[in-house]
């Protein structure tokens, strides 16, 4: 699929860029998150939440789906990627030049893919070298985002490769805030007006 660079009515597209929650976020699976837009335009947005893990490893998911694995995964996490379609896979990655079944390119180098096709050449070791796997999705529906951002729900800041893929996922947000100057620990959870 090409990359569509659809400009919302706020004069911005998000695609390729990390979602923060402030601090107001409190509560859920958005507290605390990062969150990577794949996709934003005047129809609304849909990203994954990168630093969220679930209490499950991609070899849980190799077996569960009955993949035979090259290696051991237990030690690579599964990410809570967002409420939306709980049961269904993504594969956010970077770097491959193959094409798979099911696949939005999100930038010239990194692509979501959502076919068994990917987690059979990641499983025997001829796959993507660079990726995040997470069950479901983060969607909003048109002007949603915009109006979160309005009341400064979420801080936005222009994505990056290495904090997606070489990052440990405890220290996405740190990174993500930290390429923008910011440490998220000194940030209130008080909104104040001048």
């Amino acid at each position: 699929m090409p990359v569509s660079t659809t400009i919302t009515h706020s004069g911005a597209c998000l695609r390729d860029h990390f979602l923060l929650a402030m601090p107001s976020l409190e509560e859920g699976l958005f507290a605390h998150s990062v969150t990577y837009l794949c996709e934003h335009g005047e129809s609304g947005a849909m990203g994954l939440v990168v630093n969220q893990p679930l209490d499950l490893n991609v070899a849980e998911i190799f077996e569960h789906l009955k993949i035979e694995a090259c290696r051991d995964f237990s030690d690579e996490p599964v990410m809570a990627g967002g409420p939306v379609q709980l049961d269904h896979g993504f594969v956010l990655h970077r770097g491959a030049r193959q094409n798979w079944d099911a696949s939005l390119k999100v930038t010239e180098d990194i692509t979501l893919t959502t076919s068994r096709d990917i987690l059979v050449a990641i499983a025997a070791g001829s796959g993507p070298k660079d990726y995040l796997i997470a069950l479901g999705y983060a969607g909003w529906s048109a002007g949603q985002l915009e109006e979160e951002l309005s009341h400064n729900s979420w801080l936005t800041a222009p994505a990056n490769g290495d904090i997606l893929f070489a990052t440990p996922w405890h220290r996405r947000m740190s990174a993500a805030a930290g390429a923008l100057g910011i440490d998220m620990n000194l940030i209130s959870a008080q909104a104040g007006h001048a």
